[in-house]
């Protein structure tokens, strides 16, 4: 079997990779933990250059027409370096969702400066009474004449603080619809929430913000339909970012298990160290063949829904299993704050409850085999 890239996906491995080494350092990602906006503009714009946001959308709207695997490999980059901003939120949780379900005007008003690096967008649906995988939605949007006006309260919003737009889910007359919200909208309040990967999630409060009825994104009364996709591509691109992740935590105690010396010896010529280091190679490499077969099957438009389950569930489970067997190796100074290590803990861990964990996947791929 052949699992090989092609030579342009492999040019876009090396390029990201040698693009994400110059411009985003561990100096950087540490510096953007503690900057209020979590991204920085001039960095956003060198990515729109090289036409990152535009990767897998059309070239009518300015993309370059790639496919899921390709913005996978770029995903998996962007995880090994520890990337931050909002371009997961902007391309996958929004972006996507637009060019499947978005009207024309839709597509021509945020799907078109998206691609070009002009727009940020952010997805609201997780809510304080909630669960993830649970349908009740507390949001509410009532319709007066071509307008609807929204109230409740969003949790966990990617980057809802600097976001131009949010894609909101909202109860209505019809169901759940799936609302575009400008964020310049009146009665709009973001309040930034401290988590474990000091990425910048907030809280927003929606107090009579009004939509117009064209807002809608898709069908009325079918946003739990989208949502559940979203939540599929979300899922996918989190796998691919935890492996970029992985992958340098085992690059790193490697390099690490032959310069330190213990008892005279490397320590990574001790089997107990050699052991640990096969396992987490085992995991990645795991991860790797589930991540690329749900790509590629998106790519060729074929159902992947167990696929990515499938994928998910074990990079969560990896992704815990391989931090910590990095962690043992480099020992004490592992999780000491001026470590890179504890970084990619902090991030792994927050990824590997984001968008379901191991668990809610096993019970979706037993799902489809017919448990």
């Amino acid at each position: 079997m052949d699992f090989s890239l092609s030579e342009e996906q492999e040019m876009l491995r090396k390029s990201a990779r040698e693009f994400l080494e110059q411009e985003c350092s561990k100096k950087f990602v540490r510096e953007m933990e503690q900057d209020e906006k979590g991204y920085s503009a001039e960095l956003w714009n060198k990515m729109a250059e090289l036409g990152w946001m535009g990767l897998i959308f059309p070239e009518e709207y300015d993309g370059m027409g790639n496919d899921m695997l390709s913005l996978t490999i770029l995903l998996e980059e962007m995880g090994r370096a520890l990337l931050p901003g909002p371009f997961v939120p902007t391309v996958v949780y929004c972006g996507l969702p637009l060019l499947h379900y978005g009207t024309e005007e839709q597509k021509k008003s945020l799907l078109l400066p998206i691609a070009q690096g002009k727009l940020i967008m952010t997805l609201a649906v997780t809510e304080p009474e909630t669960q993830f995988g649970e349908t009740n939605v507390i949001t509410k949007a009532i319709q007066n004449g071509d307008n609807y006006a929204i109230n409740g309260l969003k949790l966990f919003v990617p980057d809802a603080h600097i976001a131009d737009w949010f894609l909101c889910l909202s109860t209505d007359d019809k169901g759940e619809s799936l609302f575009l919200i400008n964020a310049e909208s009146q009665g709009i309040q973001c309040n930034l929430l401290k988590t474990m990967a000091s990425d910048k999630q907030c809280e927003v409060i929606l107090d009579n913000v009004v939509v117009p009825a064209a807002g809608i994104l898709g069908e009325p009364g079918k946003g739990r339909e989208i949502v559940q996709k979203i939540g599929e591509l979300a899922a996918l691109a989190n796998c691919a970012l935890i492996l970029g992740g992985l992958e340098y935590a085992l690059e790193a105690a490697v390099s690490y298990a032959k310069q330190r010396v213990q008892f005279e010896r490397p320590i990574g010529s001790f089997q107990a160290i050699q052991h640990k280091c096969a396992d987490m190679l085992t995991d990645i490499d795991g991860a790797r063949f589930l991540i690329y077969e749900a790509a590629w099957r998106l790519s060729q438009n074929l159902p992947a829904t167990k696929e990515i389950s499938m994928a998910k569930a074990w990079t969560s489970d990896a992704s815990r299993r391989v931090c910590l067997e990095a962690v043992r190796v480099h020992g004490g100074i592992g999780i000491s704050v001026d470590h890179d290590m504890q970084l990619y803990f902090r991030r792994a861990k927050a990824m590997e409850l984001a968008w379901g964990n191991g668990d809610f996947h096993r019970n979706v791929v037993a799902m489809n085999i017919g448990l």
